[in-house]
């Protein structure tokens, strides 16, 4: 491991590597959100898809976020990352200023109040997901870099520049295959 490297934990990023062989994972950085001994969860944050919120949610607040594919686990379920962990209940801190999940109905009120703005909060359908010792195996395979979460601002950067810009930053052999076509 990479003296840029570390463990796997909440808030850290997991940047899939150039030849990791995975369609669901191929170019993908991933937010981890838990990481223990049962496993890990995370949301694939670099992944927009061609779905507005307000045709997956009838009646919620107008707000024009991009949803984006949190990875192949339970698709038909809507999750968001946000920064108003203190105004929304029930959120989890992940860390780096960012928290996940809430009370929806808190949530509705504060974006018709305008407390929560597009640039606050991002909404996932599915999360990415491993067992028990699944992402410490695939460490060992040389499948994932885990790097820290400040590397990239999930509000602000561009999505689809992600992972080649976290690769460039890494150099050497990285600095090819960030460079290199699909």
């Amino acid at each position: 491991m990479s003296e840029k490297e570390s463990m796997p934990a909440a808030g850290k990023l997991l940047v899939a590597q150039p030849l990791l062989g995975d369609p669901n994972f191929d170019r993908t950085v991933v937010l981890l959100i838990e990481h223990n001994n049962e496993g890990a969860l995370g949301f694939v944050v670099n992944h927009p898809m061609d779905i507005k919120l307000e045709d997956l949610l009838v009646g919620f607040p107008e707000i024009h976020n991009k949803v984006f594919s949190g990875g192949p686990v339970q698709q038909d379920n809507l999750f968001f990352i946000h920064r108003k962990g203190d105004l929304i209940p029930g959120s989890q801190k992940i860390g780096n200023g960012l928290y996940w999940g809430g009370e929806l109905k808190p949530l509705k009120e504060m974006i018709r109040m305008n407390l929560v703005q597009e640039d606050d909060i991002r909404f996932y359908l599915g999360y990415s997901g491993w067992g028990a010792n699944q992402l410490e195996m695939e460490m060992a395979e040389d499948s994932w870099l885990v790097l820290d979460g400040d590397l990239v601002n999930i509000f602000e950067d561009e999505p689809e520049e992600m992972w080649t810009k976290i690769l460039k930053r890494q150099g050497g052999d990285f600095t090819l295959w960030a460079n290199s076509p699909f």
